[in-house]
């Protein structure tokens, strides 16, 4: 009887674990299907927010298409419509061969009625486009740019840029009343040391130069401006000065920006060897502790 209690002990005990067997493979089962419903769900997620951005992303590219495709079209057209009042009869060469010229003297007419506003609005034009310009050679797609960037350049060219050349250019020419060999090289260093601190200051406190500090804008200037501002002293008369000036700005915003991703990849590649560095100086510290 003990041993037919022991055996029935046995099967008792072998019951218990399979039931309790069952149980917890019921629970694991449970366990696991929840994990891969949570899983499911999870990765639903992700992929809505990869959809919504992927629409966005498309909402900023039609909306910075259509600004691009309208200035542009503006801009086109108002140049080649110079003559419109007297297009009666002409060919279509006539129309292109007097454009360039009709529009320099439109422009060159509004200079003497209101300097001041013809340069600002050149200004924030360049300063614009100098921006876009910049920010595609920083590697961003064409029509993906940053809006807000561009507008805040252009509106720095519209309000203080075009104004305070003006004045500049003239304080200048009364700073510097002579004809002599000598005056055109000390226009060029007045200007970038005097004004080039100035100016770099006002630009740097409202949008920063791309990443760079004021001191390395004003080493990377020195690339170009001297020997731009040996025409501009030189050749170029006062009024015409700030559209060559503006001109020549889109040469010096990609040599900014070229100058600033040099700058950032030379950062990153020098980051994983300082922290290699860290990390060996930490294991020597370590095996000399133990």
């Amino acid at each position: 009887m003990a041993v037919s209690w022991v055996g029935g002990g046995g099967v008792e005990s072998e019951l218990a674990s399979q039931v309790g067997g069952f149980g917890a493979s019921e629970g694991r089962f449970s366990f696991e299907g929840g994990a891969e419903f949570q899983g499911f769900g999870s990765g639903s997620g992700v992929g809505e927010e990869i959809e919504s951005g992927e629409i966005e992303r498309l909402i900023d590219r039609t909306i910075n298409g259509t600004i691009v495709l309208a200035a542009g079209t503006y801009a086109i057209t108002r140049l080649l419509t110079i003559d419109q009042d007297y297009w009666h009869g002409w060919t279509l060469y006539e129309i292109l061969r007097y454009a360039p010229q009709h529009n320099w003297s439109a422009y060159e007419e509004a200079l003497k009625t209101n300097p001041v506003l013809v340069k600002i609005m050149i200004s924030g034009v360049v300063y614009s486009v100098g921006d876009w310009i910049a920010q595609c050679f920083e590697g961003k797609p064409l029509f993906e740019f940053d809006r807000a960037r561009m507008f805040k350049s252009g509106l720095v060219g519209f309000t203080l840029h075009g104004s305070l050349s003006h004045y500049y250019y003239q304080f200048c020419e009364e700073l510097f009343p002579f004809q002599d060999w000598w005056v055109v090289p000390a226009k060029v260093i007045f200007d970038q040391t005097a004004w080039a601190a100035v100016w770099n200051s006002i630009y740097y406190i409202v949008l920063g130069f791309f990443g760079l500090s004021p001191h390395s804008a004003f080493l990377a200037g020195w690339k170009l401006w001297p020997f731009a501002h040996l025409i501009t002293y030189g050749v170029v008369p006062v009024e015409q000065r700030l559209l060559w000036v503006d001109c020549v700005e889109l040469i010096w915003v990609t040599i900014l920006s070229t100058y600033s991703s040099e700058k950032s990849e030379a950062r990153i590649s020098d980051a994983p060897v300082e922290a290699n560095s860290g990390a060996s100086n930490t294991n020597s510290h370590e095996e000399y502790l133990v």
